[in-house]
Parts: structure tokens; sequence; C-alpha cells
């Protein structure tokens, strides 16, 4: 016999986990190991890429 294998809707609570605080604006920034650093028009330039939806951002000091 065969594994039966239930079909349910995921709650909102489950759809929706994670994304909510980055719609808000509290994303949670990290650095992007690929690239470190990019100089650009003689300032040092971080690329920073949030780990919960994928957004991405650059830093320039």
């Amino acid at each position: 016999m065969s594994n039966i294998v239930q079909f349910k809707r995921p709650k909102a609570a489950e759809k929706h986990k994670g994304n909510t605080l980055c719609r808000r604006g509290f994303h949670k920034w990290e650095p992007v190991k690929g690239t470190p650093f990019d100089v650009d028009s003689g300032r040092l330039v971080t690329r920073y890429r949030c780990v919960r939806c994928g957004a991405t951002r650059t830093e320039a000091r």
C-alpha cells in the first residue's frame, strides 16, 4: 500500500513567515561575501543583502 499524503492550505502565519518584518522596513542586512567592497568615485562602497527577503542595498562611506 502507498502512503497517504495530506494536502492542506498553509496558514497565513506560515505563508508570510519572515516577510512581515521586511515589509515594515526591518531588514536583516549582511554584507555580500563575493565582493567585500568596491571603490566607486573615490569612496568605499559595500553591498548588503537581506537574509530574509533577498533585497540588496549599497552603503558608501
